[in-house]
């Protein structure tokens, strides 16, 4: 398939920063994705993080975006005086109000003025960075620290910068993180789904709604023209995230435990690690559901894919999202989802179509779903899989994706 190139005429692309708290990183291959399009749109983009999480990597290609990274919080610190200083003597009045507007954000969120502090300070090493780097757009992805930091270096005069919202983050603590006045002072902002726009809205002035854009996350030709891979007649499930409160997991193993008392019989494996990988274990210890149900922990992007193709369906009961993109991945290799009717997900997942929607937190409802999957044929399994296939190629191709964020990056530096 081509890939869409940027149609704003006469017009050069601006030199791009990519600024998260943490990248790579294990669930952030949206991410990669999106810079790697956003590249072969003609744009330049160069890589910051906050910190790293190098020791959690597995991907080969999260591996060779770290060497393309450069780590604020590797920066030495027997350097960071004479950064902050150096910054103070060049821009003093934009220093004072960077100041000012670090010690308002502080007072706001339970972190305190002293983070926010550092932020600024990070603020300080980034300016250097993106002066040296002829940086003339600064994108974050999440609404939280790093979008923080992105508007502190804009106070100090610094590029002038967009956002993504994911959520669920962001919507929980709008006030904490002023997630109103990041709007308010960005060039635009993105929001992951039509959902996550309504959100927006809500906390934002209706003279700043036409920032807002939706762009989705997507996929890329290894997942949207892969050959397709008929169901297998195992009665295998699987389910892919951080074991974590919000994925649910908890409440999954309870409906498989139902689910075995009720006389099915089905495996389920969960592919992810995280804080709550113990109390997980314990649980299938005491449902005795060792045998039926495996933990992979962390693994690459070509695992995941794999992990995905051996089930007949993903399960992700979460209890709170924005719009996950295993379940992009999921339906682009013709697989249905059992997940609960939240946040972006209804706008990609329709029950009876390519999947079962679930009532968020109903042990009830997600057995009900998830033996309806177990009792579907193969057959008709597929029928949903192709429905989900067409489905994702519409609504998160990157390539199309990445062509509208790219133009909103030109269009930022006209207006």
């Amino acid at each position: 398939m081509a890939i869409a190139q940027l149609d704003t005429p006469a017009q050069t692309s601006p030199n791009v920063a990519y600024l998260v708290n943490q990248y790579p990183k294990v669930s952030h291959s949206f991410i990669r994705r999106e810079i790697a399009a956003l590249e072969a749109q003609g744009l330049t983009i160069a890589r910051f993080s906050i910190r790293s999480c190098a020791d959690e990597l597995v991907d080969p290609d999260d591996i060779k975006e770290l060497a393309k990274t450069q780590i604020v919080l590797d920066h030495p610190r027997s350097k960071l005086l004479l950064t902050i200083a150096r910054v103070v003597l060049q821009r003093p009045m934009a220093f004072v109000a960077a100041l000012s507007l670090a010690f308002q954000l502080g007072l706001k969120d339970e972190s305190g003025p002293l983070y926010h502090l550092a932020y600024l300070a990070e603020a300080c090493v980034l300016l250097a960075w993106f002066e040296a780097a002829n940086i003339d757009h600064v994108h974050a992805h999440f609404g939280t620290n790093s979008t923080t930091v992105a508007m502190l270096c804009h106070a100090l005069g610094g590029p002038r910068y967009s956002f993504t919202v994911h959520g669920p983050e962001e919507f929980d603590k709008v006030r904490a993180i002023s997630l109103a006045e990041k709007i308010r002072r960005a060039s635009f902002v993105v929001a992951i789904s039509s959902f996550g726009k309504s959100q927006l809205y809500r906390w934002t002035a209706l003279e700043d709604w036409p920032k807002i854009q939706v762009v989705h996350c997507g996929l890329d030709q290894a997942f949207l023209a892969q050959d397709y891979t008929p169901i297998p007649e195992q009665r295998h499930l699987v389910c892919v995230g951080r074991l974590s409160a919000q994925k649910g997991h908890l409440l999954l193993l309870e409906a498989v435990r139902q689910l075995v008392e009720a006389g099915y019989r089905f495996t389920v494996t969960l592919v992810g690690d995280g804080e709550m990988r113990s109390q997980v274990e314990e649980l299938l210890v005491t449902y005795g559901l060792q045998d039926c149900v495996s933990i992979t922990g962390w693994a690459a992007s070509q695992e995941v894919k794999a992990q995905l193709l051996k089930a007949q369906a993903l399960v992700l009961p979460s209890f709170a999202e924005g719009l996950p993109v295993v379940i992009m991945e999921a339906l682009a290799l013709g697989r249905p989802v059992i997940t609960t009717s939240i946040a972006g997900i209804p706008e990609l997942v329709e029950t009876g179509v390519n999947g079962w929607l679930v009532v968020p937190g109903s042990v009830e409802s997600l057995v009900e779903a998830m033996g309806a999957a177990l009792n579907t044929s193969p057959a008709e399994l597929e029928q949903m899989g192709q429905a989900g296939i067409k489905k994702v190629a519409q609504q998160h191709n990157i390539d199309q994706e990445a062509a509208h964020l790219a133009r909103l990056f030109v269009k930022s530096g006209l207006s």
